[in-house]
């Protein structure tokens, strides 16, 4: 978010002062925060599917145990 921020200061900077060098630098910089964000939200969705699946599965083992308890 700091990167964004910083990117579209210096992008307004750019436009004010006629620096198109600067403005594209803040729009890049605004693009890179994006990517980022969107990187950290990929992982972080990969990280909660896979506890889910982790979860669903000591579910099973467990409910597999308990049936196998019960066929005695």
């Amino acid at each position: 978010m700091k990167d964004e921020i910083k990117g579209k200061a210096d992008e307004l900077k750019g436009k004010l002062t006629g620096d198109k060098g600067e403005e594209l630098k803040g729009k890049a910089e605004q693009g890179a925060d994006k990517m980022r964000r969107a990187g950290r939200d990929i992982r972080d969705d990969i990280k909660d599917k896979a506890e889910e699946m982790d979860d669903e599965a000591r579910r099973e083992r467990e409910a597999e145990t308990v049936r196998e308890k019960r066929s005695w």
